[in-house]
């Protein structure tokens, strides 16, 4: 079988679709990957796991007129490439591959799409529904299965649009990368980052933008630093906010307890070293960073939206807390930072998080694609 990966841009199948890969390797299947070269700007990501790649210049913004172009090199790769199975992802490449694989879906290829969180969700902006929501339910008629990750999604999705659609759970964490530390491994993983034992240390990973808002977790540890002494906080990632985070870390004097580390490919030898993980996304499908930090035993605090709510429960395998809330999150940290909850609230997440590892999303993936189990 022959199947083509559909998604914006490169980096986005380097971070999210190992697992499928391996699966459909596993099958004897050949992959081909069609997205936008930004591999420069992720230091390290490498697309080595996959038969052909088309570098093929998608834009974010579905209204940029570059994506015409895009969308007839598309389109001339998959009337060319006589696949079987073309797997969408993102919205720009969604919207585009679906479009392009038109005549080869009447030919018998199947499609597929992965929503990774649709646009349109309980709370969100009216114009997210009155653009994004009529799209895919245009969409789904192009569509053969539409996969979610996350409950709420499946559920709205199931009602509203007349397509067969799926729910597996997330795009699967590697165990052999993310798994409890004994003591002393993390005592030399924490060396590693100039850390000590006694540090109370808060991670944060993600691309730097107002969505995930790194500002809120800045304010709410200068607001707990008298309190929480040993605070270290670790920004991990990098983005259009990169040079407005420094500013307020200095503005705020703070350089010596809140760090920002760019953009990391070893994040595995950095989660273990932290006491905390967490997310102020204001948006998210599902929240990979938490389920890294669940699977290495670690207590989370998330900003409460559909994503977060899928893994954490609040109180028992973390805490949830207001968008953009500072106090609110700082008072959190101090809270962990006094109790002795981390550890339940930790061993909770992790068992919790094992739903969403890449063996368990794997076995999902076969039954999607139709392959029965040995």
């Amino acid at each position: 079988m022959k199947v083509l990966l559909v998604a914006t841009v490169q980096s986005h199948i380097c971070q999210f679709h190992r697992p499928l890969v391996a699966m459909l390797h596993e099958h004897g299947c050949e992959v081909h990957v069609a997205a936008r070269n930004n591999l420069a700007e992720k230091n390290g990501l490498k697309l080595d796991f996959v038969e052909q790649v088309f570098d093929v210049p998608f834009q974010r913004s579905p209204f940029s007129p570059k994506n015409l172009g895009a969308y007839k090199q598309l389109k001339k790769i998959i009337d060319e490439g006589s696949y079987d199975v073309i797997h969408c992802n993102t919205p720009v490449g969604g919207v585009l591959g679906r479009l392009a694989a038109r005549k080869a879906r009447k030919r018998g290829t199947k499609v597929f799409y992965t929503a990774h969180g649709f646009h349109f969700y309980k709370g969100s902006p009216k114009k997210n529904w009155l653009i994004w929501y009529p799209v895919e339910k245009f969409m789904c008629r192009h569509t053969d299965k539409l996969i979610t990750i996350n409950e709420e999604d499946y559920q709205l999705a199931r009602s509203r649009f007349r397509v067969e659609t799926c729910h597996i759970h997330g795009v699967g964490v590697s165990m052999s990368r993310y798994h409890p530390h004994s003591a002393k491994e993390e005592e030399a993983l924490r060396k590693e980052e100039s850390l000590s034992a006694q540090d109370f240390v808060v991670l944060c990973t993600g691309e730097l933008n107002a969505n995930k808002d790194q500002r809120t977790l800045i304010d709410a540890a200068v607001l707990c630093h008298d309190s929480i002494p040993e605070l270290k906080v670790l920004l991990a990632g990098n983005g259009p906010l990169e040079s407005t985070l420094r500013e307020q870390v200095s503005e705020n004097h703070a350089e010596g307890y809140i760090r920002l580390l760019g953009y990391r490919t070893d994040l595995e030898r950095v989660v273990p070293a932290a006491d905390v993980i967490v997310s102020c996304s204001h948006r998210e499908g599902l929240g990979l960073n938490l389920i890294e930090g669940m699977l290495c035993g670690k207590p989370v605090i998330a900003v409460e939206n559909r994503g977060h709510r899928e893994l954490v429960e609040d109180g028992v395998t973390g805490y949830l807390i207001p968008a953009g809330d500072s106090r609110a999150l700082a008072e959190v940290l101090v809270k962990l930072y006094k109790s002795g909850a981390r550890q339940r609230l930790g061993q909770a997440g992790y068992e919790k998080a094992r739903l969403y590892t890449d063996q368990n999303v794997k076995r999902e993936l076969k039954e999607l694609y139709g392959y029965e189990e040995n």
